[in-house]
């Protein structure tokens, strides 16, 4: 009998967790390890930050299904790893904190046969002062962050009704953000909603972006097909921003944030500052803050973790210039190298390198997009995992039959420029690979035949469907494995 234990319940842990429980007999164990008690569809939160959807359309709770399923769930808070348990005997297990509120407070030690780290990124607001809801800007990144948004739109909206001026910032609010996705995403969807007011005469409304050049997305930009010609996204996202009157700031490292006043420093080492009413700017991620330690008690939390706290994998972690990082130099079955029956599928897995360029102003601060690795790509890293796993158990080889770099993956994307059946708009683009193979693909770096994108209001619809779709799936109903991750 094998005991495999997943933390977390996102895309990648959640997907992971699906897989292993549909395929293994139950004379295995599956345990699952979270500390909220929702599954949330987070590309979603961004309609609920602008009032277009509720918290519950974009969740559901995790104990009614895992029970349903067979698997055991562990509302709580994974503290520490112990891959190699305590003692000579000792079995390998996690160090658990319980949320669920009748357990407060207590620890539990689990023990595992397999562990799949998939704890995602710790949203770490701190690291920009000011930063994040309860201090000066809102957050979009969980469903509860997202609706806390919209109620301080809704104060804006409500004084532009009363002719009063807004000023709206939204964007990246670390020199090393990532998801410049979901703010671009976001402040195309709060355009749309004052234009639907008629209320632009109002308002003031700036991107405000780390990125080198808009579009490049963490991932140093691409070159799409699109209506038969090919532009670069940088192209695409100047021309949303401008059809919808949004003025940008570019190359900007935010490092503080004052009631009503953002500062940040330019590539060119300026110090600047920009005023706002209302300001959305997503944080840096870090890991989860696990700790490891051996089986006489020693930290080796270096060995198994990178400095930002995400897990070592399968990659090449030697540093070069960035010049000579290859997209084969990316992870494929995303297991430790120090101990082969530990997994971090998702965003839990260390990059080796960025997909950007990495830029430095004069002053030595570092001001560029981390990689992103959500929502497609992690839950197919998910799957891939749990079929390995899968595989090996059941014949007592492992033999990674299933692997996914994004140095060879696709991913697709859709950006909501808008909600509504008849208004709505939305930006489709795919792009293959994630990480640019410059062997490959000499010319862009990537497959010109499978990057591409459109806009209009289809790709509103698609958006629509896939939410609904994607819910589906994660609530396990009728031939929910099926579907694409």
């Amino acid at each position: 009998m094998a005991k495999i234990v997943v933390l977390g319940a996102g895309i990648a842990g959640h997907t992971a967790a699906a897989f292993l429980r549909k395929k293994l007999s139950k004379k295995h164990e599956v345990i699952v390890v979270a500390p909220g008690s929702y599954y949330q569809w987070i590309p979603s939160n961004i309609w609920v930050g602008v009032g277009r959807m509720t918290i519950d359309q974009v969740r559901f709770k995790l104990a009614p299904l895992y029970k349903r399923w067979g698997i055991d769930f562990r509302q709580a808070k994974a503290v520490s790893i112990h891959p190699e348990g305590e003692g000579e005997a000792g079995r390998p297990f996690v160090t658990i904190e319980y949320t669920l509120e009748e357990k407060k407070g207590t620890s539990e030690r689990v023990e595992y046969d397999y562990l799949v780290n998939a704890t995602g990124p710790r949203l770490n607001f701190e690291a920009t002062e000011g930063l994040g809801p309860g201090k000066n800007t809102v957050s979009v990144c969980s469903y509860d962050h997202a609706d806390h948004a919209w109620k301080k739109l809704q104060e804006s909206l409500a004084k532009m009704e009363k002719g009063e001026k807004q000023r709206f910032v939204i964007g990246t609010g670390h020199p090393t953000a990532t998801c410049q996705g979901a703010a671009f995403e976001y402040i195309l969807n709060v355009a749309f909603e004052i234009r639907k007011r008629k209320l632009n005469h109002l308002a003031d409304i700036t991107w405000l972006t780390n990125e080198y050049e808009l579009g490049d997305f963490g991932m140093g930009g691409a070159h799409i097909k699109r209506g038969g010609y090919i532009t670069s996204t940088r192209v695409f996202a100047e021309s949303f921003l401008g059809e919808n009157d949004i003025k940008w700031i570019k190359r900007a490292g935010v490092k503080k944030v004052e009631p009503g006043i953002i500062h940040y420093e330019t590539l060119d080492g300026e110090e600047k500052s920009i005023e706002f009413d209302f300001s959305m700017l997503i944080p840096g991620f870090a890991g989860a803050g696990l700790k490891a330690f051996d089986k006489s008690g020693e930290d080796i939390t270096s060995q198994l973790f990178a400095p930002s706290g995400f897990m070592k994998v399968d990659a090449d972690y030697t540093p070069k210039p960035f010049e000579e990082w290859k997209a084969a130099d990316w992870p494929e079955t995303y297991q430790s190298p120090v101990y082969p029956n530990i997994y971090a599928p998702g965003i839990a897995f260390a990059p080796p390198h960025p997909i950007s360029k990495p830029m430095s102003s004069k002053n030595g601060t570092a001001i560029f997009p981390s990689p992103p690795r959500t929502g497609m790509p992690s839950g197919v890293m998910g799957k891939i995992v749990a079929l390995n796993l899968i595989n090996e158990i059941k014949t007592g080889k492992q033999e990674f039959k299933h692997k996914a770099s994004m140095g060879k993956m696709g991913a697709a994307c859709i950006v909501s420029a808008g909600y509504g059946m008849r208004h709505g708009a939305a930006a489709t683009m795919t792009v293959h690979p994630v990480v640019p193979d410059w062997e490959k693909y000499p010319e862009f770096g990537r497959s010109i035949k499978y990057t591409m994108g459109e806009a209009g209001l289809a790709g509103h619809w698609m958006k629509w469907m896939m939410h609904y779709m994607f819910l589906h799936k994660a609530k396990g109903y009728p031939f929910w494995w099926l579907l694409p991750e």
